[in-house]
């Protein structure tokens, strides 16, 4: 068995985060075409789920070397928590959006990299950096400033379910990247695809297959498709390569390009407000990313005489 060595893992830390920024750039384009469908909650769910887990099974049949021990690995608590984790995740941010205002279920969402650090500290005694820490305040705040440029929502019955939406949807996601890290034999492509199949078609029973083709049927295909796809594996595959911390922060992206995506689209242009917060988000991951690879280079080079 081969051990890896510093150099190995500072380099499976930098890959780690090139994915996740990959990842989290595909995804930027998803609430433009969401907007594009027209479609409702649901219907959503059933293509998006029943799209993205059928892919997903699909790259388990062309890839697995071992069928029958990934089916073994799917009875494992890790691999269950992954597969139920997925179910929540594809389920309650659509349920969000539909109930409450977006500003408040995305500052839930924004939790995501705290969970992440908090997981990982808690369940696995892994340290996180003071320079993440920084990040992720940073990032919570320019967050917060660019998603509430219309001012504070009414702490009614809906604002505080949509924003328990966003904080399950952050904490999902944040147990499934810290669950992947430290557990690299979860066949990725069975369980993340178990758990989309699952919501999926909880979406399609409940909208009915009559309904399922009401709206612009193209743009949530190129989202259950192309978009889901690729960024959900880029994401959940770079979680075993770098801290889930640092895997969160990068996905933040989406909350800040999404908005841009759109205006491109539909021309609902973000506010100064907004694009300010996105503006102090963008930095703050650019300075971070920066300094985590120097830091990562002076390791791997060794102490200097």
């Amino acid at each position: 068995m081969s051990v890896l060595g510093l150099g190995d893992l500072q380099k499976s830390s930098s890959f780690g985060v090139g994915l996740a920024l990959a990842g989290a750039l595909v995804l930027t384009p998803d609430a433009l075409l969401i907007r594009i469908s027209g479609m409702s909650t649901f219907q959503m769910l059933g293509w998006r789920g029943l799209g993205l887990g059928l892919i997903f099974i699909l790259a388990w049949v062309l890839t697995s070397r071992d069928r029958q021990s990934d089916f073994a690995m799917v009875g494992t608590s890790a691999a269950i928590v992954v597969i139920v984790c997925q179910v929540v995740n594809t389920t309650l941010f659509p349920m969000g959006i539909a109930i409450a205002p977006v500003a408040t279920v995305l500052l839930g969402v924004a939790t995501v990299p705290v969970w992440s650090a908090l997981l990982a500290q808690w369940l696995y005694g892994e340290i996180t950096s003071r320079a993440t820490w920084i990040a992720i305040a940073l990032v919570i705040v320019g967050l917060t400033l660019a998603v509430t440029d219309k001012g504070e929502a009414a702490l009614d019955a809906n604002a505080l379910a949509g924003a328990a939406c966003g904080l399950g949807v952050a904490f999902a996601l944040a147990l499934t990247f810290v669950t992947l890290r430290h557990h690299a034999t979860i066949p990725l492509f069975l369980v993340v695809g178990l758990g989309s199949l699952t919501s999926g078609t909880s979406g399609l029973l409940i909208v009915g297959p009559a309904q399922m083709t009401e709206g612009t049927v193209w743009a949530i295909l190129v989202c259950a498709l192309l978009i889901l796809p690729l960024s959900f594996f880029a994401l959940n595959e770079a979680s075993r390569h770098t801290a889930a911390a640092n895997v969160s922060l990068l996905l933040l992206l989406e909350t800040v390009l999404a908005p841009l995506w759109v205006w491109l689209g539909t021309g609902e242009a973000p506010s100064r407000r907004m694009m300010a917060g996105g503006a102090v988000v963008v930095v703050t991951l650019a300075m971070y990313i920066l300094s985590t690879q120097r830091a990562q280079s002076r390791v791997s080079r060794g102490p200097t005489k």
